[in-house]
């Protein structure tokens, strides 16, 4: 009876392991907010994302940008990278500059994200990514072959710290506040390229218990093909 106790589970356990596998290689719909410490319309936003980011098939991510500290709080998240790569995604959204709260969906879709509902209804109109297949495992990257805008697309690794963290404001135009972040992007670097060809990329290990995502996108501020977290 112990024996076959311990066959049924085992099996169910890898019946469970295989289902998380699948669903974790499905399409994902990324979710970028672009977010300051120091800007009293961000709370909202970030409210938001919280409410989204456990949503099955949705990878929601928080990019804290550097434009707003000389108001007087340094973002303890901000990175002038982030500030860059919401740069990037201006001219292709209509923007003459980047503002604060920005939701970016797949990148080429965007909304404030401020408002009740908001982020779910841009989520719910633009879908998932539907570039080429993309999977994270046993230290590699491997993206499948398929069909590269322009010949080209950019392999983007970010490290996230998965959950909400709380963090005081003691100035600026958040005084006072504790404000809630969700899924907070640590770093962001590009990796290299994939052409349209299947493709492994060597994926580094992460530290200080940070998740990983990666993105497959096109250059320039264009729209994400194709997007894994572990």
């Amino acid at each position: 009876m112990s024996c076959k106790f311990v066959t049924v589970f085992s099996l169910s356990a890898l019946a469970l392991a295989v289902s998380l596998a699948a669903a974790a290689a499905q399409p994902l719909t990324v979710v970028e907010l672009f977010t300051s410490q120091g800007c009293s319309s961000c709370p909202p936003a970030n409210a938001n994302l919280i409410k989204v980011k456990d949503q099955p098939g949705v990878l929601a991510l928080s990019f804290n940008v550097t434009y707003w500290d000389y108001l007087g709080w340094k973002d303890t998240f901000g990175r002038q990278e982030f500030t860059q790569h919401q740069v990037s995604y201006e001219p292709p959204l209509g923007h003459d500059g980047p503002f604060t709260p920005q939701v970016v969906v797949n990148g080429h879709a965007d909304v404030v994200g401020a408002a009740p509902g908001e982020i779910q209804n841009l989520i719910a109109s633009t879908g998932r990514t539907s570039g080429p297949s993309l999977s994270l495992a046993g230290g590699k990257i491997s993206i499948g072959a398929g069909a590269a805008p322009a010949g080209r697309a950019d392999v983007w690794l970010v490290r996230y710290a998965k959950g909400v963290v709380e963090v005081p404001v003691a100035r600026g135009e958040n005084t006072g506040r504790t404000l809630p972040h969700a899924n907070v992007v640590h770093s962001l670097k590009k990796l290299g390229s994939w052409t349209g060809d299947a493709t492994a990329l060597d994926l580094p290990p992460a530290s200080d218990g940070l998740s990983t995502a990666v993105l497959v996108q096109s250059p320039g501020g264009g729209p994400i093909l194709a997007a894994a977290t572990n």
